[in-house]
């Protein structure tokens, strides 16, 4: 017989908790298993609405390390090598494929931005190189790479580490593996306000309840700025949705991932034939999750330029999810000087779901041990110390 067993538990809210983490995503759960492998267990994680509501449940999904800086290469390949073991550690089908990522280039100055980025992706031991137009045609036999196109392909960075894994999976996986450890998991629970006594934080006022803690987490992606505000803590968050769309399911032909940073368009195909199709940020900063017919049309019209065997797919449903933008496209992972015990995890704008298993060990360390080599340089306070991290050239669509 069946047992529908819950894969994680719900809980009355405790009084207190050694640390909060507040945000209920791939990074806020990630950040949860981790501090239980260093041995701290007594941890809440709060989530305005429900696991993976944010941009977790919301990404294309797409995973890759081959970035433009050394502190950027370093951190996403860490990421994508522990993404590579994370089935056989969480004991769950991620459905994780590395079927290879192509970031087409169809100028002179694009195709000289993926040279520099494949030469420091070698440098780094990043599996990364150059592809002439013959050579991504036998690979993508559906592209057109002929001149008729507005804007030719003249060649692709091709990286074969790359490739996609089952979001929602992701998510759950962590979320098991965390209530396994003994974390309490606490879905419908807003944080209304933080409370700091003397410059230490004291705990959070939920809609729940009150629960006090000596460490507090915020992992919350879009809604960084917000909950930071309610610290009294100002950082260069800017907000912008980023459009998805999925069309109906088809025999499956796509075995890449492709980009094209000029026509802003990704798309990959999924294990069940679906195409998972996305573009750049909205360029006007806002909070809205909702589709608009603006970015279908644009995104129609740009990815028939690359595929004109799509002219007669049908889209099955298009969303949005909330990107938080730094000034150099770098994220914070950080404490805060201000406020001890405070601890910041944002600014992932279009990269957060790749990076979230770095992204949860490393702010796991931060929090249990101090701050590792790995993210010193996404202190908070590098904007002021002009200590930049630019990663705009890697945003493949993101700018």
């Amino acid at each position: 017989k069946m047992m529908n067993k819950r894969i994680w538990k719900n809980y009355d809210l405790e009084k207190s908790y050694d640390v909060v983490i507040i945000g209920a995503g791939a990074h806020g759960l990630a950040t949860a298993y981790y501090l239980t492998k260093l041995g701290i267990t007594n941890v809440a994680v709060l989530e305005q609405k429900f696991i993976g509501y944010g941009g977790s449940g919301r990404n294309t999904a797409i995973l890759r390390s081959n970035y433009r800086t050394e502190e950027g290469i370093k951190f996403y390949d860490q990421s994508l090598k522990l993404y590579e073991n994370l089935s056989g550690d969480l004991n769950y089908n991620l459905m994780f494929s590395q079927q290879g990522h192509f970031t087409l280039g169809h100028s002179t100055a694009a195709m000289s931005g993926l040279v520099t980025r494949a030469e420091n992706n070698k440098a780094l031991g990043i599996n990364s190189y150059i592809l002439e137009p013959s050579e991504i045609q036998k690979m993508l036999p559906e592209i057109d790479i002929s001149d008729h196109p507005r804007f030719p392909v003249m060649g692709a960075l091709y990286h074969p580490p790359g490739g996609i894994i089952r979001h929602d999976a992701v998510v759950w996986a962590y979320a098991r593996g965390a209530d396994k450890a003994g974390v309490h998991i606490h879905q419908l629970t807003k944080v209304e306000d933080i409370l700091i006594e003397k410059g230490k934080v004291a705990g959070v006022v939920t809609n729940r309840g009150k629960i006090s803690c000596k460490k507090l987490i915020s992992v919350v992606a879009g809604w960084s700025s917000e909950v930071c505000r309610k610290a009294g803590v100002k950082l260069p968050f800017v907000t912008h949705p980023l459009q998805a769309l999925v069309t109906q399911s088809y025999k499956p032909w796509l075995h890449h991932v492709v980009v094209s940073g000029t026509l802003h368009i990704y798309l990959s195909q999924t294990d069940r034939g679906e195409l998972v199709c996305g573009n750049g940020i909205d360029t006007y900063p806002h909070y809205g999750m909702r589709s608009t017919l603006g970015f279908l049309e644009s995104y129609a019209a740009h990815v028939l330029e690359l595929f004109p065997v799509l002219h007669n797919v049908a889209v099955q449903r298009q969303w949005a999810g909330l990107c938080d933008m730094t000034p150099d496209y770098s994220p914070i992972i950080s404490s805060i000087d201000e406020i001890e015990g405070f601890y910041v995890n944002g600014g992932w704008g279009t990269y957060g779901f790749k990076a979230s298993p770095a992204s949860g060990y490393n702010t796991a360390q931060m929090v249990a041990e101090g701050t590792p080599e790995m993210i010193k340089p996404f202190r908070y306070n590098r904007f002021m110390e002009n200590r930049l991290v630019g990663e705009k050239a890697a945003a493949s669509v993101g700018s």
